[in-house]
Parts: C-alpha cells; sequence; structure tokens
C-alpha cells in the first residue's frame, strides 16, 4: 500500500468502541426534529502531498416531526481536518428531505487550502507535478416532487479556484493550461431526479438517478463559458436477506474551449473508480460503470467486493472505448446508526496505473 493514503479512521468510533450518540428524549407537539442520531468520527491520515493530518468529521441522521413515520431520514455532516504541512479541509455535504418527501435538497459545500497531484490530459500520462491550491466550494440542489418518485429542480455550483503554486518547469507553470493560475466557475442549471431506493443510506432495491445540464456563464458570474452534462444513475438489486448486488453508472461532458482543467471529466477518488487517484486521468468526456456485491456478514460488520471500468474522451475522439481503465477492491463496513443503517466505509481500491489507495469515510460510495 501506499504509504500516502489514509490508514488509520474511524475503528474507535464504531458502535462498540464509542458510540453513536442517540436522542432518547420522547417526541414534543413543538418537536422540530425526531429520530437525531450524531455520529462523531475522529480522523488520521498521511498523504504524500500532506503528511500527517487529523480532524474530525460530525455526521447527523435526523427526521421532521411533522413528517410520517415512513419519510425518508435526511443527514447533515460537517469536518475540519489539518495537515502537518499547514493544510486546512472545511466541509458541509447535507441531503434533506422535507415534507414527507416532496422536496429533496442535497449540498456539497466547503473551503479549502490544500494541494493535489496533476498527471496530464488525455491519454498521455505527464511526470508528477504537485499544485497548491485555494478554493470555496458550493454545490446546491433544490427540488420538488412533480411525479411519484421523480423531482425537478435547479442545481447550482460555484467554485473560485486559486492555484498558489506549481512545479517550476511544469506544465501547469507553462500556463497553458486552461485554468493553471485562476478559474471561477458558477454555473446554475435544470436537474431531474429519480428515487425509488427502499432506504437512503443502505439501499436493497430501487434506483437513485439524477441528470443535470449545468451552464457556467458569465451572466452567473463566471469569468468564462462553458456547459456540463452529467447522468449518475444507481440501481441496487438484493439478491439475498444479507446480500445486495448495487451498480452504478456515470456519463460525464464538457463542452466549451475554456474549460479549466480542475472542471474537466474526471476517472478515481472515493467514489468513482476506487483505486486510482482522484484526477489521475481527466479529459472533456468520461463514462463510468461500477459494481459493488454488499454482504452483511455478522451484526453491524458487513464486507464488500468492488470494481469499475471507465473510459475517457474530447472533441476529435468522442468516447475512446479501446483504451478502457478498470479498478477493484474490497472494503469493510461498520454500522454506526442501525435504525437507518449508516455505514462507516473503509476501502481499499487498486488499479494498475499505482499503488493501491485506502478511504475512509461516512455512507456508501454509491
Amino acid at each position: 500500500m501506499k504509504i500516502g493514503f489514509w490508514f488509520l479512521v474511524m475503528i474507535v468510533c464504531s458502535p462498540w468502541a464509542m458510540g453513536a450518540v442517540q436522542d432518547t428524549l420522547q417526541p414534543q407537539k413543538r418537536e422540530f426534529l425526531r429520530d437525531k442520531t450524531i455520529v462523531p468520527v475522529p480522523v488520521v491520515f498521511r498523504l504524500p502531498e500532506t503528511g500527517f493530518g487529523a480532524g474530525a468529521v460530525v455526521a447527523s441522521t435526523f427526521s421532521f416531526a411533522r413528517d410520517s413515520v415512513g419519510a425518508k431520514p435526511s443527514q447533515l455532516s460537517f469536518g475540519v481536518t489539518y495537515t502537518q504541512k499547514k493544510q486546512i479541509l472545511v466541509f458541509l455535504p447535507f441531503t434533506i428531505f422535507y415534507d414527507n418527501n416532496r422536496y429533496y435538497f442535497s449540498g456539497d459545500n466547503g473551503w479549502y487550502k490544500y494541494n493535489y497531484f496533476y498527471y496530464g490530459i488525455g491519454e498521455d500520462r505527464i511526470e508528477q507535478e504537485i499544485f497548491d491550491v485555494q478554493y470555496p466550494r458550493v454545490r446546491l440542489l433544490a427540488s420538488r416532487l412533480v411525479a411519484p418518485n421523480t423531482y425537478l429542480g435547479l442545481r447550482y455550483q460555484y467554485e473560485g479556484y486559486n492555484v498558489t503554486g506549481t512545479r517550476p518547469g511544469g506544465e501547469l507553470a507553462s500556463g497553458r493550461i486552461e485554468g493553471s493560475d485562476f478559474s471561477r466557475t458558477s454555473g446554475l442549471g435544470l436537474s431531474i431526479l429519480r428515487d425509488t431506493r427502499d432506504i437512503v443510506f443502505y439501499p436493497r432495491r430501487g434506483i437513485f438517478a439524477e441528470a443535470y445540464v449545468l451552464p457556467t456563464s458569465r451572466i452567473f458570474g463566471a469569468d468564462r463559458n462553458f456547459t456540463r452534462y452529467y447522468l449518475d444513475l444507481s440501481h441496487y438489486k438484493s439478491l439475498h436477506k444479507k446480500v445486495v448486488l448495487a451498480t452504478n453508472y456515470v456519463a460525464s461532458a464538457t463542452v466549451g474551449d475554456r474549460v479549466p482543467f480542475s472542471q474537466l471529466s474526471f476517472l478515481g477518488g472515493q467514489k468513482k473508480m476506487r483505486g486510482v487517484y482522484e484526477g489521475f486521468f481527466r479529459d472533456k468526456n468520461a463514462l463510468i460503470g461500477q459494481a459493488e456485491a454488499r454482504w452483511e456478514v455478522w451484526r453491524f460488520i458487513g464486507l464488500v467486493g468492488f470494481g469499475a471500468v471507465g473510459v475517457m474522451g474530447d472533441e476529435k475522439d468522442i468516447i475512446r472505448l479501446n483504451k478502457p481503465k478498470y479498478t477493484y477492491g474490497v472494503g469493510l463496513r461498520v454500522t454506526a446508526q442501525k435504525k437507518n443503517h449508516l455505514n462507516i466505509r473503509i476501502d481499499y481500491g487498486m488499479s494498475p496505473y499505482g499503488h493501491g489507495n485506502l478511504y475512509a469515510t461516512i455512507g456508501e460510495a454509491f
């Protein structure tokens, strides 16, 4: 395993070690929330680009008191980490179902002072470059039920990506790459979402899919114009009372002449093609297919096996089907909140493109 990847998180905060904090008070007539659960998660890691780092994540699940017992639960997380090289990550993701699932809101927001690796664009790999960056990120979706299990809404995204340091003599330092110094993206577009999952955090059947078109434009405050087309579909099927097959399909395309490298479609990371560094492959277009077998072994312990295939493309070759990339791996699940089956996830992914990667977080990859 590459020494610079996640190696210790969460075992100490499993239910049998520290326990989830559950609200045991009886519901009151004027209570706003019910079924509140708080899961604190200490984080310790070491990455080659950061050195040692530590922090904490607090995840909360809840339902609105006015909603029926069968309404889907909501989740909100807040995390802060600090590294040996004085890097800071602050993040606030959430998913909220309100008014008996009539409204669905989600977000992935944060502020980051960090650095990443860059390996080039397209099929040609370059020597690894490290670059420093500071940026706020806002990703919001507000949608309303318009048909059974179907939502229509607006998606907004903003990112002020300020590259503060690059490798001297590298490709990013040359200025030839769009967004290698600064880019401000701000987009507002239409989203349609389909949700037939039986359980939000650990589905055993159903689908969860979103398709959106997101124009980034100077009209919305961006410093350039381009459009992203995106589809993300997950399907769940119960093979046995303790075995679930989950599959996920992603199609991403960015159309425009001045798409910054940070906004290109990519492969890798803790959700899409675990086992390869996030952004190791990036280009205008991407297709990803991944599958995961989930086995509930004993009480709050589960195991998974997963694999993924992805392909890239650009304006000339829309999708290069003859140049697939693939990853595979195994994982451990520890149930942190039993009622809604919210899991602590620890995955080890592998690929032919480098050493294995260890990921640890809350919630399933898809």
